[in-house]
């Protein structure tokens, strides 16, 4: 370990004795006499005032974002995490103590190289949130648009680093010394999160983000992206539409405002797998304090995105092959799931489909046809991974975003319907998605996108082949020629049936399609 690395694990340990952390994580096992012995040894000469849930945001505060990031995951899961720590670890979301105006003044006008006064008629000094990132300042245009700045906290990429570089040795360790280590892939992971982190600190990449999935979002009537004023984005300070709605975490105040919670937590899950297997881009930090709802009458009840440093994306085969997962879940069809894992790769090719097939269905059957707040996915995603090792699953890096952001859709969906059930309003969205990736409807979107590309060049293909054949038959011995003309003329006459049939095909999809329109 570099001494920089050995420093910042000695800031760690001091912070976590300092609010009592080492305490917290014993008093679970005071039934122990061990364990009772450690925790009266380390708790000597200590009081600690503060509740346990102040005293672990405090900690994770102080250590920096990487740790408040992590606080705010836990904080959507009540279900894993306490009720008095889980309220407590909500409070990351958005409050994280900010810095000073003036320095907030002094970076904006550092950014934009420019006096507040030459581009904002008013510019509110006092943060409306703070996160662990940057926070946001309202303002105003001088046209009179009402907007929202976003300035990057100061000194923020000398703590990451700092943090990562500590990650990716504690990860080459893990792979040093555990088998289960090496197979979840540690350094890719911590990689990965490298990557996005750092993408967060360019604010140009979230404005782009945003801008990206505002034009996906636009026909969908579901969710609001505000829109980027791109003259004033820079990668330390970015200003954008102003939004306003309430916080989704208030349910209580939505209910009186006349929203509809069970369709909010449905709309939710619609909007989330839309950005998953439609568009293949999503918004990967969907805690509450990212999302608003909107009471104005003409948007009423949609979604309100917010924060958009962190994205995932997914490549076709990515998709494909989720999508056949969760429809393979769905249908409680055990051996489908065991054979997309020797497919795909994920399970070496010697695995017995059978003792994978057994091993899922022990795990996922217990939890189907019970409402969202009889499950947790966190009980089950540790049974699955206990079950994996046997089966030597590996990790998918890519996928890791993805994970995070299903456990933010869950802990959001059980804070405003408990009695959501995730499968049976995913299922039919996914089936549609299918339906549309390898049916009728599929091939139809295929030969129209790829028809004004091909569509020169398939009346030359038989003389092209016939020009090719007769060509290369007149540079072989005279015993050969006429072999090679009948193969000539048998290759003709098998592009003109195969042609025929692919014409007949499209024609077919195209009447039943348009029976299947005028029948709706």
């Amino acid at each position: 370990m570099r001494p920089r690395n050995l420093l910042r694990a000695l800031v760690i340990a001091w912070t976590f004795a300092r609010f009592g952390l080492d305490d917290l994580a014993l008093s679970g096992l005071k039934q122990h006499r061990r364990a009772r012995w450690l925790r009266s040894l380390i708790r000597f000469g200590r009081s600690f005032e503060q509740p346990r849930g102040e005293r672990l945001r405090l900690a994770l505060e102080r250590l920096g974002p990487i740790f408040v990031k992590f606080g705010q995951v836990l904080s959507t899961r009540r279900d894993l995490v306490p009720p008095d720590i889980a309220d407590e670890l909500a409070k990351l979301q958005d409050r994280v103590p900010p810095f000073p105006a003036d320095e907030s003044r002094r970076l904006v006008e550092k950014a934009l190289r420019a006096p507040v006064e030459q581009h904002f008629e008013r510019f509110d000094p006092e943060p409306v949130a703070s996160a662990s990132i940057a926070q946001v300042h309202f303002a105003r245009l001088r046209d009179g648009r009402e907007v929202a700045v976003k300035v990057l906290r100061p000194g923020m990429l000398d703590v990451i680093d700092d943090d990562l570089a500590l990650l990716r040795w504690l990860a080459g360790w893990v792979e040093r010394l555990s088998a289960d280590g090496r197979r979840l892939k540690p350094r890719e992971v911590v990689a990965e999160f490298d990557m996005y982190l750092h993408d967060e600190l360019d604010l140009v990449r979230e404005a782009a983000n945003a801008a990206q999935l505002r034009r996906n979002m636009s026909g969908l009537d579901l969710v609001l992206v505000p829109e980027m004023i791109w003259s004033l984005c820079t990668p330390q300070v970015i200003v954008m539409e102003r939004m306003q709605g309430l916080p989704i975490s208030q349910v209580e105040r939505l209910r009186e405002a006349g929203v509809d919670i069970a369709k909010l937590a449905r709309d939710g899950v619609t909007i989330f797998f839309t950005q998953v297997f439609r568009d293949g881009f999503f918004h990967a930090d969907m805690h509450p304090g990212n999302i608003l709802v909107s009471t104005a009458p003409e948007t009423f009840q949609r979604y309100i995105a917010l924060d958009f440093g962190i994205v995932g994306t997914l490549s076709e085969f990515d998709k494909e092959y989720l999508a056949q997962n969760f429809i393979a879940f769905f249908r409680r069809d055990y051996k489908r799931v065991a054979e997309l894992h020797v497919e795909s790769g994920w399970v070496p090719k010697n695995t017995r489909v059978d003792a994978l097939e057994a091993a899922v269905r022990t795990v996922c059957e217990p939890h189907f046809d019970r409402p969202l707040k009889d499950i947790s996915l966190g009980q089950v995603l540790m049974r699955l991974f206990q079950t994996s090792r046997r089966f030597n699953v590996e990790i998918q890096p890519q996928l890791v975003l993805l994970q995070k952001t299903l456990l933010n859709v869950e802990g959001l969906g059980r804070q405003l319907d408990p009695e959501l059930d995730l499968w049976r309003t995913a299922k039919p969205f996914l089936e549609r998605w299918m339906d549309e990736q390898v049916g009728a409807r599929a091939f139809m979107k295929v030969v129209q996108k790829e028809a004004p590309r091909f569509a020169p060049f398939l009346p030359e293909l038989p003389r092209l082949l016939h020009d090719a054949l007769k060509s290369q038959a007149q540079r072989q011995p005279d015993a050969q020629m006429q072999a090679l003309v009948d193969e000539m003329r048998r290759t003709n006459r098998l592009l003109a049936s195969v042609l025929w049939a692919l014409a007949g095909f499209a024609l077919g999809a195209l009447a039943m399609h348009l029976l299947t329109r005028l029948g709706g």
